[in-house]
């Protein structure tokens, strides 16, 4: 049985202002209509004889991809709760662990949530030539033919790699190395021998917990511990936090891949990209006559060789060359396209900043729908709220704050106190403070709302819940 693995941990901090950690870029339509995760997943299903994938994410995310699996219309064989990040490695055992219930032998397919491939089914003839070696006991790896000395990406030494690209050859590995700088980089690219490591695996789910075992006993003692441990939340399994806590973090490649006897490597030339980056973005896109992308609502003049994004209003732009301009309706971004990779220091500085535009955008997702802030401001907020179709928020009340709502379309249910009605488009009602109260959709369209808010805090934590059909009151 081939199971796909998806690990969606990311938060895509290099891809700031619009991917943020509580909506990291495998969440986003970077590049098409689809998101990077559902393209993952479709790319997925299209394989012959792939089974349901399982899903590794943090909790944060738990709803995100819940929603999108339900969008896609793709059925998940378990989705796996990490309590903390603790990189690739424990996050594949708690998967691979997770298999053998379904299947002792289960070969699993490891792909990362937030990669583009642009050409699938290449992908997936390279996922069949690799399927024997996984069967047999190999840990299969592709490694992805360089197109460019890139210094972004890891590389993999492999018996004569390039030249192999187009065969059906299963390489032996000879070794991982670190991001290269530029010069070295050429080295590996002009030597035949070397291939961007894809962070993409294919393996039996019993040979990598041998070899876990073999290389990284406290790790996988720990996540034993941590499946064994776990609870069941609605549709998600839990792993156990204190458990998962002692787990050594580590990447795939340092715990097993690089002590393995076992590992094995398949060239590959599929349009892929990991899309690290702004300039990788660029990279993949397509480009006008000037060797620019541009996307949103942009107007440009002498400009060349530049990656332009509008999410929120007009951009313009004269006489620049080589920048990357990102405008969301909190943030823009202006860096030179060849130092993209520093955009995490300006995350780190607004995360130590306690500023929010690090966290969250002015549109915040919740399992419900959604709300955006419109108006901020002393003793008032105005909100822009989408309840999705069938669902509703938490039985609740607020200690400083009382709320008007709006409907501006659809239907909505209110709980007030002891009574409960329903509000149609143009019609309102007062929610005093301190009662306890409910929205909720009843209908088939989204129900979309303005909410004011007034009152001497309006910060999110003022919430007590009382119930709450996801579960975020215990």
């Amino acid at each position: 049985m081939l199971i796909p693995v998806v690990l969606s941990g990311g938060v895509g901090s290099r891809l700031w202002p619009v991917s943020r950690e509580l909506f990291p870029k495998q969440f986003l339509p970077l590049i098409g209509e689809a998101s990077l995760l559902v393209q993952t997943l479709q790319r997925a299903d299209a394989i012959s004889g792939v089974s349901a994938p399982i899903i590794v994410c943090n909790d944060e995310h738990r709803f995100l991809v819940a929603e999108q699996l339900r969008q896609c219309a793709v059925s998940a064989a378990a989705i796996l709760l990490e309590p903390e990040g603790k990189n690739t490695a424990p996050a594949l055992a708690a998967a691979a662990l997770q298999a053998q219930t379904i299947d002792p032998a289960a070969v699993l397919l490891v792909l990362p949530a937030d990669h583009v491939i642009q050409q699938p089914t290449v992908f997936a003839e390279a996922v069949a030539r690799g399927m024997q070696a996984a069967e047999t006991g190999h840990l299969v790896t592709f490694g992805i033919v360089p197109s460019a000395p890139e210094t972004g990406y890891g590389y993999i030494q492999a018996e004569a790699a390039q030249d192999s690209a187009q065969s059906h050859d299963v390489l032996t590995l000879r070794k991982f190395v670190e991001k290269p700088d530029l010069e070295t980089a050429r080295s590996y690219v002009a030597s035949g021998d070397y291939l961007w490591n894809s962070g993409m695996f294919l393996l039996r789910a019993d040979t990598y917990l041998n070899e876990l075992a073999a290389h990284a006993p406290l790790m996988l003692a720990a996540v034993s511990n941590a499946l064994a441990k776990a609870c069941t939340d609605l549709d998600f399994i839990r792993l156990d936090a204190a458990s998962f806590a002692a787990s050594p973090s580590d990447s795939i490649d340092y715990a097993v891949m690089e002590r393995t006897h076992k590992g094995v490597v398949v060239p590959l030339s599929c349009g892929w990209s990991d899309v690290g980056s702004w300039s990788a973005l660029w990279d993949v896109e397509n480009k006008d006559s000037a060797e620019n992308v541009v996307s949103g609502d942009v107007l440009l003049h002498e400009v060349d060789a530049s990656y332009i994004r509008s999410e929120s209003r007009l951009v313009a732009a004269v006489g620049i060359s080589n920048l990357v301009i990102v405008e969301t309706t909190d943030a823009v971004l202006i860096a030179d396209k060849d130092r993209v990779q520093d955009v995490k220091f300006i995350v780190k500085a607004l995360k130590n900043s306690k500023r929010d535009e690090a966290t969250m955008h002015k549109r915040v997702y919740r399992p419900w729908g959604s709300y955006e802030s419109l108006v901020n401001a002393h003793r008032f907020q105005v909100k822009r709220i989408i309840v999705n179709p069938g669902q509703q928020l938490s039985l609740q009340m607020h200690h400083h704050r009382a709320e008007h709502w709006i409907v501006v379309s659809g239907t909505a249910k209110v709980t007030c106190g002891d009574k409960e009605f329903l509000l149609s488009e143009d019609e309102s009602t007062y929610i005093p403070l301190g009662n306890r109260h409910r929205l909720a959709n009843p209908g088939v369209i989204p129900l979309e709302m303005i909410e004011v808010q007034t009152g001497g805090y309006l910060g999110e934590d003022d919430i007590v819940r009382f119930q709450d059909i996801y579960g975020r009151n215990e």
